[in-house]
């Protein structure tokens, strides 16, 4: 059971599966927007849905070193309350747009904006809040678990909303969506207090935001997660535009089959979260290679001949995409002191997030210009930059060197001197 430990402790227990409801309905929703914009209100425009995707996580450039620090400071509980509650009323509000007929463009784009304030608020305390749930050692087995809460979801909620968006349409969709977020409201409300840690908040006065910001340049190791993050997370992970492209354009399906082929990256995706919930610590050397190897899976991907074979290649995408981005968050979560937390992760979501608004749209463009097998091209060369200068920053750290041996004709004798430094068992 080590790969569920952290299912043993009740408060968490709760918060697993009000999130789990809850990031159904997310995904159901994120499925029926992208159909609205890609199939509905345009005609099969990727680069509308890349600036969907600009406006609904590009906040996080802007608002995250407040929101950062809103959640080092404030009651975390309290927070997610309010931002699910809004979150909810945004889906209410759209859903009737789309439903009573009124919806325009215009107004997913406004109401992706107003998403993407909340969301970035809602993401740093989020984070932050499954350390008050369970303690250090079980931290890295938590954010695991969300991680497989998160694209477990994906399995069921592209396919349910594919069906849903041909047999009732996407605004049903959203109404259900805002219904979910109840599940959350719901535990936040019920967990049990007392049974929460207390940790360390920030202290008041001026210069916290400035503060976070020296902590992460005083650490080269999480620097070097959040530009892999960064370099990925903007050009690689833009899966709605991948996939949207393929189904239609490419192989000139419906939205049934775009909902399955979200479904069955899901299966890669929860995969790899399980694999990195069974870890008893991230690694640095996990972070770089799974970004590695999400590059040869989208590459694969792009070569794919027929829809099918493309929906088998999305597997290891999704496995390795996971690896990455559940490696690096619970690093950067178990290495940085607790009065830092709320900041450094809002830095770090910001990062991760806030280069969609620069990469999203120019997939799109890539993918209108070129084809949609290009823009995966796009993505697996994301993924090789990132192992590159990941893997030789791991290898400049260690002092890793080569040094000739009794050089002769015949035989050289190539031997690895290295001596790491005093974070070299952290980095792993």
């Amino acid at each position: 059971m080590g790969m569920f430990r952290s299912l043993h402790i009740h408060n968490y227990r709760l918060w697993f599966i009000g999130a789990l409801i809850s990031n159904v309905g997310t995904w159901m929703q994120r499925t029926a927007q992208d159909w609205l914009v890609y199939d509905i209100l345009t005609d099969q425009d990727a680069a509308a849905m890349g600036i969907v995707m600009a406006l609904q996580l590009g906040p996080q450039l802007f608002i995250a070193p407040w929101a950062g620090l809103i959640a080092d400071s404030v009651d975390r509980r309290k927070l997610l309350m309010g931002t699910q509650a809004a979150m909810a009323a945004l889906g209410v509000g759209l859903g009737l747009l789309v439903v009573l007929g009124l919806a325009e463009l215009w107004h997913v784009y406004a109401f992706a904006l107003a998403l993407g304030v909340v969301s970035a608020i809602d993401a740093p305390a989020r984070q932050a809040f499954v350390s008050e749930l369970v303690r250090d050692d079980y931290l890295p087995n938590a954010v695991a678990l969300n991680s497989a809460s998160f694209n477990g979801a994906r399995m069921f909620g592209p396919a349910v909303a594919g069906l849903l968006t041909v047999a009732v349409g996407p605004g049903w969709v959203f109404l259900i969506n805002a219904v979910t977020f109840g599940a959350m409201i719901f535990v936040l409300v019920t967990i049990r207090q007392k049974e929460l840690r207390v940790l360390n908040r920030s202290a008041p006065g001026r210069g916290r935001i400035r503060a976070g910001f020296r902590y992460v340049q005083q650490r080269p190791d999480l620097m070097m997660v959040m530009f892999a993050i960064f370099v990925v997370g903007t050009f690689g992970l833009n899966f709605a535009v991948y996939i949207a492209a393929m189904a239609r354009t490419e192989f000139g399906t419906g939205a049934g089959v775009f909902g399955t082929l979200s479904s069955i990256m899901a299966v890669g995706s929860v995969a790899g979260a399980l694999l990195s919930a069974r870890r008893d610590r991230p690694r640095l050397r996990f972070v770089f290679g799974a970004a590695g190897a999400f590059g040869l899976a989208c590459l694969l991907a792009a070569l794919a001949p027929s829809v099918w074979l493309f929906g088998l290649a999305l597997v290891p995408v999704g496995l390795f995409a996971l690896t990455l981005m559940t490696s690096a968050n619970a690093y950067v979560q178990t290495t940085t002191v607790q009065e830092m937390r709320g900041r450094v992760m809002a830095l770090y979501f910001a990062i991760f997030l806030g280069g969609t608004p620069i990469g999203a749209p120019i997939v799109g463009w890539v993918t209108n210009a070129y084809g949609p097998r290009w823009g995966l091209v796009v993505a697996a060369a994301s993924g090789f930059v990132a192992a590159v200068a990941g893997l030789a920053w791991v290898a400049r750290s260690h002092h890793v060197r080569v040094r000739l041996i009794h050089p002769s004709p015949r035989r050289l004798k190539l031997t690895l001197a290295a001596t790491a430094r005093n974070t070299a068992e952290r980095n792993g």
